[in-house]
């Protein structure tokens, strides 16, 4: 009690000159603050303003999986929800950031491997649970039975019964039932979504990556590619099928292992940047050696989004690499990349640098 009564002591002795002016100075400082936070503010988790914008998530745990949030217009589009069940709520907290409706236009689900599909078979809490999601796409065949792809099989049809429209990748090729090749994003054509063809979208493969929904997205005569984790067989037949020429952006497949991104695919490409979604060094060893070697001859314009800190911990500790990669493409600005944590080259990075990873394609730039 002395003390407070001393306190009030010392606000008794103010004068009203010296009490109206700390209220002036605090009412500056509350303007100042709210115009710097308004106007000035850098926020990492908002995009450069483009026609398009391509955001790779990170997914807030140690284990490598895709989530990859499309802004194109209007058009809110969400391809995969992993890692894991437990990703949903970084996939909220990002996204929301951009999805003022609540609406999803396009979901893409691309195979039904559990590090791209969890967060859309997750019970009490899914993607479906979260958004309104118009128009559902994915994979024509799989041979996956776990529990998180059944409960995706009930979340889905949930979804459609309250009014959304699901295809196949196949039906939208064929132009079936309703569903589209190619999705008008900008109302005028220069902003399209286009469903590729992958041979195995209709015929048994040896593995699940390879019924991986491929999309190519389109602003004028740029072009970027999305193949899930197609591997070597399903790269060859996607080469086969088509005469890309280069690409701006690659999402490596299958998070930069060996078995994807193969130089069949990659000479008909020619990727100008390439995103990694994994965590580097999990206990997968994503990303391997041999395709560094394979994407370095092409592009030095590589980005991750996370790495693990302790070794290969398999899940436990990590952190940011370049964080949530955001590629931007805009009419006056071209193409460019940011990333929330950083936007260093992977060939910068003390793990290329310091551990004999450098490619030999890459030895010769600067460092």
């Amino acid at each position: 009690m002395a003390r407070r009564k001393s306190y009030y002591k010392k606000i008794k002795k103010l004068s009203p000159q010296s009490i109206i002016l700390s209220i002036i100075f605090l009412i500056i400082a509350v303007a100042g603050y709210y115009v710097y936070d308004k106007f000035f503010k850098e926020d990492p988790f908002i995009a450069p303003k483009g026609a398009i914008s391509f955001h790779f998530m990170t997914l807030g745990n140690g284990s490598s999986g895709d989530s990859i949030y499309v802004k194109a217009g209007d058009n809110d589009i969400l391809i995969d929800a992993g890692s894991t069940t437990g990703s949903v709520d970084d996939i909220k907290g990002y996204i929301d950031n951009y999805v003022t409706d609540n609406t999803l236009e396009y979901v893409i689900i691309t195979h039904a491997d559990y590090d791209h599909l969890a967060g859309f078979g997750k019970e009490n809490g899914s993607i479906f649970d979260l958004y309104d999601c118009e128009t559902i796409i994915d994979f024509p065949l799989t041979e996956n039975d776990s529990a998180t792809y059944e409960t995706y099989l009930t979340e889905r049809q949930t979804e459609i019964n309250l009014g959304a429209k699901h295809y196949t990748a196949l039906e939208c090729y064929n132009n079936q039932n309703g569903a589209q090749r190619i999705y008008d994003l900008s109302g005028d054509g220069n902003v399209k979504m286009e469903i590729l063809y992958n041979y195995y979208y209709e015929n048994d493969a040896s593995n699940e990556n390879d019924y991986s929904v491929c999309v190519m997205f389109h602003h004028g005569s740029k072009k970027f590619l999305f193949t899930g984790d197609l591997e070597e067989s399903g790269e060859e037949k996607l080469a086969e099928k088509y005469s890309f020429s280069q690409v701006e952006l690659f999402k490596a497949g299958h998070h930069g292992s060996e078995t994807s991104s193969n130089e069949i695919l990659l000479k008909e490409i020619k990727p100008k940047i390439c995103v990694i979604t994994c965590v580097l060094g999990d206990k997968h060893v994503f990303v391997r050696k041999v395709f560094l070697d394979r994407i370095s001859k092409y592009t030095e314009k590589v980005y991750v989004t996370s790495i693990c800190t302790e070794g290969y911990t398999g899940g436990k500790e990590f952190a940011d690499m370049n964080g949530t990669v955001i590629v931007t493409s805009d009419e006056n600005d071209g193409v460019t990349v940011v990333g929330t944590n950083n936007s260093t080259l992977l060939k910068d990075t003390a793990w290329i640098t310091g551990m004999n990873r450098m490619p030999d394609n890459w030895k010769t730039a600067s460092v």
